[in-house]
């Protein structure tokens, strides 16, 4: 990984959400199984964000500057950290979660133009078509808030009248890291029955 971590722990990463005309957005299905995301990528030293963009945008769904339109992009990096159990600790420098530049862009053509085999190593291996606020409910549960703050703040850039309104579904509680798992105190041995009773 040629990827650069800030002096905090950051590793400097660009989001990408591909919406279509009709509103809805890309959620790619990760080749490992585990889970949906919008794709993703880190910043190498020698590129800037946008460059990443276009890099990550080829690598991870196959698509090119022709195929897009840059609709916004955050003003600043929008970070978040990982839980402890994914921190690697013997990793140098050390990586604690993400800053990153997330990017609203319109698709031009159709979904043929979407290719997952670009790389030798796919990210993703399928893809499909969502409301605006899905992908929120659906990232692994970390991710949740940046991706909420990154669709509110691209939607009030790219929409007259500010970015769809939230669901039903919609709660503060669907930010909310899920509760630590508590450990149960050890069962006390079964009392043992006499023969004779």
């Amino acid at each position: 990984m040629n990827d650069w971590i800030d002096a905090h722990g950051f590793r400097a990463n660009v989001g990408i959400i591909l919406i279509r005309d009709a509103g809805d957005v890309f959620l790619g299905g990760r080749s490992d199984g585990r889970g949906w995301q919008f794709p993703q990528g880190g910043v190498q030293p020698d590129e800037s964000a946008e460059q990443a963009l276009f890099r990550e945008l080829r690598e991870e769904v196959g698509l090119g500057p022709d195929d897009v339109e840059v609709l916004a992009a955050t003003r600043n990096w929008l970070r978040y950290r990982l839980p402890r159990r994914y921190v690697r600790r013997r990793s140098k420098p050390l990586c604690i979660g993400q800053k990153q530049r997330w990017f609203l862009l319109r698709m031009l053509g159709g979904d043929e133009r979407l290719r997952f085999d670009v790389t030798g190593q796919p990210e993703f291996d399928s893809g499909r078509w969502v409301d605006y606020w899905s992908p929120v409910r659906e990232v692994i549960y970390f991710k949740r808030s940046v991706y909420a703050r990154a669709l509110e703040e691209l939607g009030q850039q790219a929409f007259p009248d500010g970015p769809p309104p939230r669901p039903d579904w919609w709660s503060e509680a669907v930010l909310r890291p899920p509760a630590p798992l508590r450990r149960r105190p050890a069962a006390a041995p079964a009392s043992v029955v006499a023969a004779d009773e």
